[in-house]
């Protein structure tokens, strides 16, 4: 359907034409030179004079034209279309992930290649976010500090493009705000309903960074009616070779899995742990099975501006008015 935003500026299109009548022709107090021997020559040029004013008419008719389009530009149309039904099941889940200096730990392995902790989750999460259709779906990044990297949104394509664009370090790789990270979170899902309220917490380490501590964000959350469920990543053992030999190491000794497991219940939800992407993969496949909930259903009608038509074919009347002037100079 066809809208104009600002319909009173139509209101503006006589005005050229209502100067052009209220307007006073010029007196002019010279007299006329009569020159009789001249009106034969004047005969025989009133093929010109048809010319010229056939001419006249045509440049008339094409400012008129000019105008009236940048009139009708200035009116704003746009086309609006039919209404288009949005998701009514399913729930709001932020993804909150961390990306600290610790997640390029390099103890994960797909497709027999060794890879870091970000690049197994990327893999994962990216498939989980495709399958959570109905879902608005939102991304934390944090490391020393937290921030919203996408809001909630139907958008799930974009949602994993921004996902597999996040960099080691972008949030600060010396530290782990988790405690920021709750915060935010229960910050942006607080004016949600409140059964739809998701929180899935990915880290593999212990808060060591931030103004809130992880309890007290979970109380927090608790309180606002906010489910987190927590994942640690990082496998147990890893096999390394040093000057002595092979050498065994645990590679996630830093993760408080205590402090993740103390979130999940305070809030209503879950620890899960991940010592490789298959049992990543089996944990958000158990995630995906949320059970979805019906929300109020929303509808949009998509708007398209039309003004830049109109716009375009003025910019182009102009363009052959100047062009038309410049040549009639020339000739003059």
């Amino acid at each position: 359907m066809l809208n104009l935003l600002w319909p009173w500026a139509l209101a503006l299109a006589p005005l050229p034409f209502v100067y052009r009548w209220l307007r006073s022709p010029a007196e002019l107090t010279i007299r006329a030179l009569r020159a009789p021997l001249l009106a034969n020559a004047a005969m025989d040029a009133g093929a010109s004079i048809k010319t010229a004013t056939w001419q006249r008419h045509l440049l008339l008719a094409m400012l008129s034209l000019c105008w009236l389009c940048t009139v009708i530009a200035i009116s704003r149309p746009v086309w609006i279309g039919e209404p288009v039904a949005m998701p009514t099941n399913g729930r709001d889940i932020l993804l909150a992930v961390d990306i600290s200096g610790s997640m390029q730990q390099e103890d994960m392995e797909i497709n027999g290649r060794e890879v870091n902790r970000l690049v197994a989750v990327k893999a994962v999460v990216g498939d989980f976010v495709v399958k959570r259709e109905g879902d608005r779906l939102g991304l934390i990044l944090f490391g020393e500090k937290a921030y919203l990297q996408t809001p909630l949104t139907f958008d799930r394509k974009t949602m994993q493009t921004l996902l597999n664009e996040a960099q080691l370090g972008f949030a600060g790789s010396n530290g782990t705000a988790i405690g920021d990270a709750i915060g935010l979170a229960v910050k942006r899902l607080q004016d949600r309903p409140e059964n739809h309220r998701v929180v899935i917490l990915l880290t593999d380490g212990a808060n060591n960074a931030g103004e809130l501590e992880p309890m007290e964000a979970a109380d927090l959350a608790r309180r606002a009616k906010v489910k987190i469920y927590t994942v640690g990543i990082g496998a147990e053992i890893q096999e390394t070779w040093g000057l002595f030999g092979k050498r065994i190491t645990n590679p996630s000794a830093d993760l408080d899995e205590t402090a993740l497991q103390g979130i999940a219940d305070t809030t209503g939800g879950q620890f899960f742990r991940a010592r490789d992407p298959q049992e990543l993969a089996a944990i958000y496949a158990e995630l995906n099975r949320l059970e979805a909930i019906e929300q109020e259903a929303e509808t949009i009608r998509p708007v398209a501006t039309l003004f830049h038509w109109p716009l375009g074919l003025a910019f182009i009347l102009s363009l052959i008015l100047a062009l038309f002037s410049s040549r009639r100079s020339a000739h003059a």
